[in-house]
């Protein structure tokens, strides 16, 4: 079973997309990206969805240090709509996809599905 990391300094959303992504994947959740470090040192994840606006360590950082360190690893940016103009910039900075505050949760499952389908495809050799 595919193992996601869900980084998302608030609660709530931390539980509704573990809430909605275990029926089909393994789910774990840390509310800070310095968590998310600490995890990823000690384990394997498919796909991280993270939010880029966190207090500390942000976002975009964790998903640059996920493209250095694991770079099979899709991550998927969970944005606000205020960021919706630099969007383009984070695929540039090597986010895989990214999810608008509010999102849809068909729109939730279709991204990780795509992200895990290419991590397959990438470890298969063929990507």
């Amino acid at each position: 079973m595919s193992v996601v990391l869900v980084v998302d300094d608030e609660e709530a959303v931390c539980n509704v997309l573990c809430g909605l992504l275990s029926e089909d994947y393994r789910c774990q959740a840390v509310r800070t990206a310095e968590a998310a470090l600490e995890r990823l040192n000690s384990e394997t994840f498919d796909v991280i969805l993270a939010d880029i606006s966190m207090p500390g360590m942000g976002g975009l950082s964790l998903i640059e240090y996920v493209r250095r360190h694991h770079p099979a690893t899709p991550v998927i940016a969970v944005t606000g709509n205020d960021y919706q103009q630099h969007s383009g910039e984070l695929i540039r900075m090597g986010a895989f996809d990214y999810l608008l505050k509010p999102f849809r949760l068909e729109e939730v499952t279709g991204a990780v599905e795509r992200a895990l389908d290419r991590r397959r495809r990438i470890a298969g050799g063929s990507g």
